[in-house]
């Protein structure tokens, strides 16, 4: 087993999900108080399961493309969604300006 590559996909995954929506809707699940454990099992799975797909999917289109070339292209997918968040406004930050 790659046991670096293990830690830094820990790591980045675990950094990415602090605060997410996934994160707060288990939040608002357990306050409920009925089973804070089933919200833990739940989660845990579904995060296990996105996570599963996702490395699937990731080594088919390894399997297809080069690796290089497989990073240039998130790269310039999340270079696209930083430039777009930073200076075209949407209509949901358009709603909360609105407001008074």
């Amino acid at each position: 087993m790659n046991w670096h590559l293990l830690g830094l996909s820990f790591i980045t995954v675990f950094i990415s999900e602090l605060g997410d929506k996934s994160q707060l809707a288990a939040i608002a699940l357990s306050g409920r108080g009925q089973s804070v454990r089933a919200v833990f099992f739940g989660s845990a799975a579904a995060l296990l399961l996105a996570s599963f797909l996702g490395a699937l999917a990731g080594g088919a289109v390894a399997e297809v493309l080069p690796t290089r070339l497989l990073k240039a292209i998130a790269a310039a997918g999340f270079a696209i969604l930083a430039v777009r968040l930073l200076f075209f406004k949407n209509e949901e930050s358009l709603d909360y300006e609105q407001t008074p």
